[in-house]
Formats: structure tokens, C-alpha cells, sequence
């Protein structure tokens, strides 16, 4: 018979599906929703690897529950704003839109091709006016429910790209584009107050119990909630006071200095009559604001010649220096220094000879002889050298400070948050306009609704550095929504983190006037499975929970928590190719021996195989999926990309495992087509008789139903992909010597087609199709395996001589041990391994083993 088509096949199928409107969804009450999202693109131009196995996943789960009877959403979309388009716009001399929109159109035929059981009619892209009319107007409405703030802020300023960076794209101290040095700016900016939840994001972490553990400690890490005390410092001389933050009350005994950072208002007082103070802070402002930044930069500081009255000890003053190590956005943008248990203090008192008291002994220390040397003492103990405090525990000490603290009024029990306010405005053209307008007379003033979407003009150049909306007259000016009056609009564009904070709402009802439809949502969300990778654990998630707690506070939705069900899948891998002149090479590049060794296929020059790395461009370790569907086919690289490992653990890309999945899906239709002619016609009823050969492919056939749907259910793709291999053998070693047989052999075929259906779906509807079905397999219920079939009748027991195994035995389960014994010593390859001796021992494990000592 001919080889399967896989092209001609995958195409056929698509098509048909299109037409048929498989995919497409409404809400119905009366069903039970499933909703499935894997994390949208960036539309670069090509999907990768990392995207096949991302989409994979999803689709073999979207299936799976559609095919267990609920009903599933199952969109995609764009993440299609960002600074990669205006890069583009620069270096190529296009729009961004255009370049954008071009690349859309790539990736959507290339994922396409994969056959994803998507509702491709919910498509959104969020550069899209009318996806970011809605954000504007969320913006609006969360303004105007105190949600948004401005205010002036240190940021990272890129000098010659003129805006601002995350912290995330300082690479080194310089930005991950230009190269240049970062500096530190204050600059107003707009901000989410998501910190207005932080108790919200951190407790509700506890009921996200199907996220996985490691991404909630990550989230919980970065919100950082922190117990201790504020404690306000008397200026000595001064009316007024330096309120600090500290996790460690218990230490102040120890304190020998303080610090303030370069952009607080007391530093500012200094630095108005004090050149070198200026130039201090001059110079900490060209540190970015990455804590990465500050914690490997050389600790230094400015004495101001300020003192503090210590709050316990009335003889003693702490000198207050600006320095580059603190920033005014977290805490109250000052500290105390305790050197002899805080590293950086450490360093920082060492540099400027400052004194190092220990106030925390360790456990089994002389306090006559303790000192801290280099490095210093973090651990728990027991306080000395600390008056009132000398003796109790760190939590005991902990309690004593503060209390002592708020009876004399120098301070107060605190709980506060490592979480800031999001910033969200960017210096960039190629995102969703800010919607506000600033008058000289009435301030900011949000954009009416009824006049969004403020649209991003169209005729803008990239001629000269920073964001073309500044220089873009028409566009820019405007009148005041309140007093008539002239005004400016906001020339800010919102970070593309906004894009992708509530996406997921928007997919419940992509047409609807306002920015979802309550009905929508409600019957929609939460998203029962989201996937997507590990790097996007901590930002994206976090700003999508507290993007839905703001939803629910203006209206929108009635729910806190966005995502019920997180899976982060691994990366995909592939070794590292490299010439004589340690130039990365592309693996179509390279030619590879069986005994490992590799040679350029032009000019056979010997090549460097390095380790197995992730997919990258720069070490050019990629394959091209579009080149793999081209050869194997959709279905191969998705069977592939489920079979090679847990989905949760990085895989490696190999030429040998993608034709191993090939010749799989011949396997499977030459195993359907060679028995197509001795099968019985379809919904032929079951004999009345059935053989034992033939009752046992039936409970190999049920148990691996059973197996598969637990396997899918807890996302163990790869397991399920073993099992259907054996029974796949099974099948194939299947003799059918009977009508029985026959029918059993038609039923455990279109049982396996059934159970790859998710998985190799255009394979599954092919063959579906030759065994005589005219019904879609997208449409067929999960298969239910018989509960009768499931448990042994018989074991299989090895029967050993000597402890060598010499056979095997089939007796019905719990078979009585003399039963087992004359079973045993009857079999002919015992017997000769027995050599005419007889059994000095016969010992039965029941169900597992004989053994038969000689």
C-alpha cells in the first residue's frame, strides 16, 4: 500500500475543519466551559520550536477536554506592540505597523500548518485600535478610581535611544540596545497602584493550587512582605526627623551610621549649597536602578555632615551620608547601618572607618571574645551589647525595640512590601497611547471616552533619536476636554505589559462595543489551564492577577484571580555547532557521522559539536518548524514534541527523534490500511464468544484507554506516548484467527486512533475515516475503557532454575502455590535446565515468581 501523505493529508484536514467551523465557540450554560490559553506571540516573523512545543501542549489539552465533553475556548492572538518594531521601522526603513502586521500574517499560516484546534475568528492583535480603545478606556476608568497616578519618579534613562528602560533591559550598567550608559532620571510617570493589593496578591497565592510551587515562591519573593519597625531619627540641631525602614529593629544597638539615597529630599537640601554633595549625587544618578546595578557597584557615599540622635542611646550620633547603594523607592528611601550583621554595611564601614559593635551572638559564642572580621554575621543568636535587649531571642528582641520605640514616640510597629507601584509609561512611539491630556490650566485630564481611540498617527519618521509622538505637532496638540483651553496630549505609550494583562479577558468576547461583556467573562473565566514559559512567572503573571482585581473594582468581572491552572513548560534545546574559526553554524550546515563526529557539508572541514542549549539565533542551534511540517508533517513534530520528555523538563531537538516519530505515524498507517480488508464493517455487535488470546488484546486495549486519560489529565504526554507505542505492538502482533478476533482487532484499532486523535490529529482523522466512519473524530467522546477489562484474570510468572530465568508461566490470578509448582516443573525449558535432577526446593512468590533450586 502507499506511504502516508502527510502534506497532502494535514492540508486536507485543516481545510475541512475551517469549513466546518470545528473550533468555534459560543457560551452555552448548559455545557461546562474548559478554557485553554498558552501565552500569545510577539510577532517576530517565524515561530520557533519553543512555540510548536508551547502550542502543542495546549492543543493536545484543548482536544482532549473538548473531546470529554466540555466545552472549550481555545483563542490566539498578538503581543504585537513593542520597541523590536520600531528597531525594524529604523533599520529597514518600514513602519512598524507594517512589519508588524507582515510578521502576523507569516505566523498565523505557520501556526496554521500545525492544525491547532484553535477559534481563529476570536483573533486579536493588540496593536490593533480596536483592541487598545479598550485599554485606553480601562485606563480611563481606573484613573478615575484612583487605579492610575502620576507622579515624578528615578528611572533608567537611556541617553542616546532618549527613554526610559526597565530594569530588566540594563544590561551592565548599559542599555540593552544602544550600549550606553544608563542614567538615573526623575521624570514624571504614570503608575498602577498595584501595591493598593499586595496583602490580596500574596495570600491568594496559598489557593493557586494548580500553579506550580516554584512560581508561586518566586511571586511571593517579589511582592516581599516584610514584618519590622519605621523608626524616625531626631536630626540633632533640627526640629524635624529621618524616618527609616527596618527589618531588623533588634540590631540598633549596633547602628554606627545612616544613609540616605541620592534623590531624597534631604540630600537635595545638602546638595543646594554644597558642590561636592552635588556632584555625588550627579554621579549615583548615572547608576541605574536594577538592584543587580546597585548590589555589584562599588558601595560609596557622601557625608553630609548631618547626625542623628540614637533612639536608645542618648550620648551617641550617627553620622548621615547620601549614598549609592539606597533608592528612594523602596522603604522610606533611608536606612540604618548595622555593619556588624549586614554585608553591605559592612563593606560600606570598612571603606569610611566606621565602628563594627556586634549586637547578635551566635549560638555557642564567647560574647568576651566575639568579632566580626570581613564578612558579616546574618545568622540567628542571642542579643548582647544592647542595654535593655542583652539575652532575648531575635524575635523576642525584635518585639522589645519596637515596643520600647512606640512608648517614647521614635517609632512603630510596620509591615511593608518589597512590591512598588508599576510604571508604566514609555518613551516609544510603537504602543497604546496614554489617553491624557495636559492643560497649563487644569492639569492632566483623562480623554473622554467617547473620543478614544486616541490612534497613534500614522505619518511619523524615526529620523532622529527618541519618540517621534514629541515631535509630531498635529498630533500632539490639542484642546483641553474641560476648559477648551490649548493643550498637549501625553506623548508617553503604555509598557506592552498592559497589552498582556488582560488579553485573556478580551478573548471572552473580542467584538463586544465596551471592553468585555459581562456575560462573556463570567461564563469564561477564569482560564482553567494557562501555559506558557518560566521567564514570564513573576512580571506578566503578577500584573495579570492585579490587572483582574482592578477589572473587578471598576465592574468588569466578578472574579480576583485570572489564571486557575498554570503549567510552564521546558525549553527546547539543541547542540551546539561550531567551525575552526569558532563561528556558530546552523544544524543544516553540519553533516554528522554515526559515531558522533561532524564535518561542514561544504568542504567537509571538521566541526566542533558542542552541548545541548537552548534554541537560540545567536548560536544558531535552530531548526525551522516550517522546514520540519514541509518534510514529516504537523503531526510528526507535535507526536515529537510530546513523546521525547515530561513536558515541564527541557527537551533536546534531535534529528533522530523526529524521524523516529516519523516512522511511527507510517507504522500506524500501515497498521490500520493492511488489516482494513479482514475487519468487520463498523458497529458490527461483539461475538458472544471470545477466545482468551482475544480477551487479552482486549484488556491490554481498555487498560491503555484508562492509562492515557490519566496520563492527559495530569500532563504526563510523554507516558501516554509510551503506552499507545504498546499497544501499537500489541496490535500489530495480533493474530486474528476468528470473527472474534476480527472484531476485537477493529476495536482496538479504532480505539488507538481515538487516543492519538489529540495528539496526531490529522493522522487520527484520516484513519479515522478508513475504517469506514463518515463523522468527524473531533467530534467523537473520549473513549470510556471497560471497568470488567481492567483488572488481571491471569499472571504472568518468571520461573527461575538456579536463579537464572529459564521461563515463563500464564496461571490465573492468585493461583494456589501447588498449582504454580506442577506448572512450573512441567515446562520443557525447566526441565532441560533441571537436566534430570530433581527439585531439592521450590519456592512461589504468588502472581510474581518460581524458583527452583537443583
Amino acid at each position: 500500500m502507499s506511504r502516508y501523505n502527510a502534506k497532502e493529508t494535514e492540508e486536507k484536514w485543516q481545510k475541512r475543519w475551517a469549513e466546518a467551523g470545528c473550533f468555534a465557540v459560543k457560551e452555552d450554560p448548559s455545557r461546562e466551559k474548559y478554557y485553554v490559553l498558552e501565552m500569545f506571540p510577539y510577532p517576530s516573523g517565524k515561530i520557533h520550536m519553543g512555540h510548536v512545543r508551547n502550542y502543542t501542549i495546549g492543543d493536545v489539552v484543548a482536544r482532549y477536554k473538548r473531546a470529554k465533553g466540555f466545552n472549550v475556548l481555545h483563542p490566539m492572538g498578538w503581543d504585537a506592540f513593542g520597541l523590536p518594531a520600531e528597531n525594524a521601522a529604523m533599520e529597514r526603513g518600514v513602519h512598524p505597523a507594517s512589519w508588524t502586521y507582515d510578521n502576523i500574517a507569516t505566523m498565523r499560516g505557520q501556526l496554521k500548518l500545525m492544525g491547532l484546534s484553535l477559534d481563529w475568528d476570536r483573533e486579536i492583535a493588540t496593536c490593533h485600535p480596536g483592541y487598545y480603545a479598550h485599554q485606553q478606556r480601562l485606563f480611563v476608568e481606573m484613573m478615575e478610581k484612583g487605579l492610575v497616578y502620576r507622579k515624578e519618579s528615578s528611572v533608567n534613562w537611556d541617553p542616546v535611544d532618549h527613554t526610559v528602560l526597565a530594569n530588566e533591559q540594563v544590561i551592565d550598567g548599559k542599555g540593552w540596545r544602544s550600549g550606553a550608559p544608563i542614567e538615573r532620571r526623575k521624570l514624571s510617570q504614570w503608575f498602577f497602584r498595584i501595591t493598593a493589593f499586595s496583602d490580596e496578591l500574596l495570600g491568594a497565592l496559598d489557593d493557586l493550587d494548580r500553579w506550580p510551587e516554584k512560581v508561586r515562591l518566586m511571586q511571593r519573593n517579589w511582592i516581599g512582605r516584610s514584618e519590622g519597625a519605621t523608626i524616625h531619627f531626631k536630626l540633632v540641631g533640627r526640629d524635624d526627623r529621618l524616618t527609616v525602614f527596618t527589618t531588623r529593629p533588634d540590631t540598633l544597638y549596633g547602628a554606627s551610621f545612616c544613609a540616605i539615597a541620592a534623590n531624597h529630599p534631604l540630600a537635595a537640601e545638602v546638595a543646594q549649597n554644597n558642590a561636592k554633595a552635588a556632584a555625588f549625587i550627579a554621579e549615583c544618578n548615572r547608576l541605574g536602578t536594577s538592584e543587580e546595578a546597585i548590589e555589584t557597584a562599588e558601595k560609596q557615599g557622601f557625608d553630609t555632615g548631618l547626625t542623628v540622635q540614637h533612639p536608645f542611646v542618648a550620648e551617641r550620633r550617627l553620622p548621615v551620608y547620601i549614598a549609592n547603594f539606597v533608592l528612594m523607592e523602596y522603604g522610606t528611601g533611608a536606612i540604618f547601618g548595622c555593619p556588624a550583621h549586614d554585608q553591605r554595611d559592612l563593606d560600606f564601614a570598612r571603606k569610611y572607618d566606621l565602628p563594627v559593635l556586634p549586637v547578635v551572638l551566635p549560638p555557642d559564642a564567647d560574647a568576651a571574645s566575639f568579632a566580626v572580621g570581613d564578612e558579616a554575621y546574618t545568622g540567628d543568636g542571642t542579643a548582647f551589647n544592647s542595654g535593655f535587649l542583652d539575652g532575648l531571642g531575635v524575635a523576642e528582641a525584635k518585639r522589645a525595640a519596637i515596643d520600647s520605640l512606640a512608648a517614647q514616640g521614635d517609632g512603630e510597629g510596620t509591615i511593608q512590601y518589597r512590591l512598588r507601584d508599576w510604571g508604566i509609561s514609555r518613551q516609544r512611539y510603537w504602543g497604546c497611547p496614554i489617553p491624557v491630556i495636559h492643560c497649563g490650566k487644569c492639569g492632566p485630564q483623562p480623554v473622554p471616552v467617547a473620543d478614544l481611540p486616541v490612534r497613534l498617527p500614522d505619518d511619523v519618521t524615526f529620523d532622529r533619536p527618541g519618540n517621534p509622538l514629541v515631535h509630531h505637532a498635529s498630533w500632539k496638540h490639542t484642546t483641553c476636554p474641560k476648559c477648551g483651553g490649548t493643550a498637549e496630549r501625553d506623548t508617553d505609550t503604555m509598557d506592552t505589559f498592559v497589552d498582556s494583562s488582560w488579553y485573556f479577558a478580551r478573548f471572552c468576547s473580542p467584538r463586544a462595543q465596551s471592553p468585555m461583556d459581562r456575560a462573556a467573562v463570567d461564563y469564561w473565566l477564569p482560564v482553567d489551564q494557562y501555559i506558557g514559559g518560566i521567564e514570564h512567572a513573576i512580571l506578566h503573571l503578577l500584573y495579570a492577577r492585579f490587572f483582574t482585581r482592578a477589572l473587578k473594582e471598576i465592574g468588569y468581572v466578578g472574579l480576583g484571580e485570572p489564571f486557575a491552572g498554570l503549567f510552564t513548560q521546558g525549553m527546547v534545546c539543541h547542540e551546539t555547532y561550531r567551525d575552526a574559526d569558532g563561528k556558530w553554524l546552523f544544524p543544516e550546515q553540519v553533516e554528522k557521522s554515526a559515531e558522533g563526529t561532524a564535518r561542514l557539508l561544504d568542504g567537509g572541514a571538521p566541526v566542533t559539536v558542542g552541548r545541548a542549549e537552548k534554541m537560540s539565533k545567536s548560536r544558531r542551534n535552530v531548526v525551522d518548524p516550517e522546514a520540519i511540517i514541509s518534510t514529516y508533517g504537523a503531526d510528526t513534530a507535535r507526536w515529537f514534541m510530546l513523546s521525547d520528555s515530561p513536558p515541564e523538563r527541557d527537551m533536546e531537538w534531535t534529528d533522530a527523534g523526529v524521524e523516529g516519530a516519523w516512522r511511527f505515524s507510517q507504522r500506524l498507517w500501515r497498521l490500520v490500511g493492511e488489516n482494513l480488508a479482514s475487519l468487520p464493517a463498523k458497529d458490527t455487535p461483539p461475538p458472544a464468544d471470545l477466545s482468551d488470546v482475544t480477551v487479552e488484546l482486549r484488556r491490554v486495549v481498555h487498560k491503555t484507554v484508562a492509562a492515557c486519560g490519566d496520563d492527559l489529565d495530569q500532563f504526563r504526554f510523554n507516558r501516554a506516548v509510551a503506552r499507545i507505542y504498546e499497544l501499537a505492538n500489541a496490535l500489530g502482533g495480533f493474530t486474528a484467527e476468528d470473527a472474534g478476533g476480527r472484531w476485537a482487532l477493529r476495536e482496538g484499532l479504532e480505539l488507538l486512533v481515538r487516543l492519538i486523535g489529540p495528539m496526531m490529529p490529522h493522522l487520527a482523522e484520516e484513519l479515522w475515516r478508513q475504517l469506514g466512519h463518515d463523522d468527524y473524530l473531533v467530534d467523537e467522546p473520549w473513549p470510556s475503557a471497560d471497568d470488567s477489562l481492567l483488572s488481571d484474570e491471569r499472571a504472568t510468572l518468571a520461573v527461575q532454575v538456579n536463579g537464572k530465568k529459564r521461563a515463563t508461566i500464564s496461571l490465573p490470578v492468585d493461583a494456589g502455590d501447588e498449582e504454580a509448582r506442577a506448572v512450573a516443573l512441567g515446562e520443557p525449558a525447566v526441565q532441560r535446565a533441571m537436566d534430570g535432577k530433581p527439585a531439592r526446593k521450590v519456592i512461589v512468590v504468588k502472581n510474581r515468581i518460581v524458583n527452583v533450586v537443583v
